[in-house]
């Protein structure tokens, strides 16, 4: 396909998304099902387009003043893939699969528009509702910060130390251009990818099926580190879904002592047994029922909560969350998150800790809710997060942002996504 086609079937699925309230990724593979004459490279074109035209819809609709899917489309083009709106109806002429190409007028609003004239929320491609929020969050710099979570993500690796060494699986890779991390202990970047091109498919390669890696972004891989699982200790991931913070953990702790992985949902859980196999993860226990926890009642060094959140912090990977998040949401999640707290509370051991993980940049989600635990919770302190940082990472305090008792990274700031960290500690008798 040329890239009027491509453009075509991305204005087809922006069209889908919009008109359905579906989630990206299942009308992308909905239309890839529908069209199997499509490659590959045509698929990845696509889902560049329609990714990039939902992580700046804001500011390409302020572009064309439209915000249909065409101009989403378009913006995305001359936005993320470096092309003016000559250049664009060059590339279509001659096309029979392509749109329309842009129209005089359409050329004409080009011409006026400056985005850096635009209004910050537009130039952050933020939802009107969040701004205070975000305001909240990172006062005068809240348009540069979330503008940061609008742009392509990185691919990051977490190498098991189980099974591998972080040298072994960059040589693996090394057609991928992989580099090391700039803080992560044990993480591997591929670049973001430009234009057209997408990432390798790491997960079909050999490496992977041996365990020696995991795809996981390296802010989650900082706020394990920061858990501070050590071998022998005796822990508890309350809310462990697929798995991927209880295998860093497993590796952290050398397959000594004893996770247990809990999730309230089953099939949250179901992924976790064939990564644990994959990854030599030996010493992890899975649970699911609650009354299965209830040995575990203060007998816990580190009660680890990766807490269901509303994803602000994923914006890059998933923008058409953004879009659909809602204040009703938020509440939802607030709620949860509370409920949650009180209920790992007991099984934190005197002396022991209680980590409070969320992949969202709004406070009401992090620095609130410790907040509110604590003042309800005398027999908890928070341990200081500037202290917790510079245990494991010296000299990089410029990496991350400290709100209360918590570490905030973002993709601006640590060129991650988006997370809150805390840890307390139970105080002993």
């Amino acid at each position: 396909m040329r890239l009027g086609g491509r453009v075509a079937a991305a204005i087809e699925i922006l069209d889908d998304i919009e008109n359905r309230h579906r989630p990206a990724a299942d009308a992308l593979k909905d239309w890839g099902l529908s069209h199997r004459f499509a490659g590959a490279g045509d698929r990845a074109a696509i889902g560049n387009v329609v990714y990039d035209a939902l992580r700046r819809r804001r500011s390409a609709a302020w572009l064309f003043d439209d915000s249909s899917s065409r101009a989403l489309a378009f913006g995305a083009l001359l936005l993320e893939w470096g092309m003016n709106g000559a250049g664009i109806n060059a590339m279509l002429e001659g096309d029979r699969f392509a749109p329309a190409p842009l129209t005089s007028d359409e050329l004409a609003t080009l011409e006026q528009r400056d985005l850096a004239e635009a209004p910050a929320a537009i130039r952050a491609d933020c939802p009107d509702w969040c701004i205070p929020l975000v305001e909240e969050a990172f006062g005068d710099e809240w348009p540069e910060e979330v503008a940061a979570l609008a742009a392509r993500p990185p691919l990051d690796l977490r190498v098991n130390t189980l099974l591998s060494t972080r040298d072994k699986v960059l040589g693996e890779l090394s057609a991928s251009n992989p580099s090391i991390t700039s803080l992560a202990r044990d993480g591997i970047r591929i670049p973001p990818i430009q234009g057209h091109g997408r990432h390798p498919n790491v997960q079909a390669e050999p490496a992977f099926q041996k365990g020696w890696f995991e795809v996981q972004d390296e802010g989650s891989q900082l706020v394990g580190e920061l858990a501070d699982a050590t071998p022998g200790m005796q822990v508890l991931d309350y809310c462990a879904g697929a798995g991927g913070k209880t295998l860093a953990l497993s590796a952290a702790m050398e397959n000594r002592g004893q996770i247990f992985a809990h999730d309230s949902e089953k099939q949250r859980l179901a992924p976790i047994f064939d990564r644990l196999r994959r990854a030599g993860a030996r010493n992890v226990q899975t649970v699911s029922r609650p009354a299965d926890l209830e040995p575990l009642c203060a007998a816990m060094d580190l009660v680890l909560v990766d807490a269901p959140c509303t994803g602000s912090g994923t914006w890059r990977r998933r923008p058409d969350a953004k879009w659909r998040l809602t204040d009703r949401q938020l509440d939802v999640r607030l709620r949860e998150q509370a409920a949650i707290l009180a209920a790992v509370r007991d099984f934190v051991k005197p002396g022991g800790r209680l980590v409070y993980i969320t992949c969202s940049i709004f406070p009401q989600e992090n620095r609130h809710q410790m907040e509110a635990f604590l003042n309800a919770n005398q027999d908890f302190r928070p341990l200081d997060p500037s202290a917790l940082w510079n245990t494991r990472f010296p000299g990089r305090e410029d990496r991350m942002r400290v709100d209360g008792s918590g570490v905030v990274l973002t993709p601006r700031t640590s060129g991650t996504d988006g997370f809150f960290f805390a840890a307390l500690e139970r105080v002993a008798g």
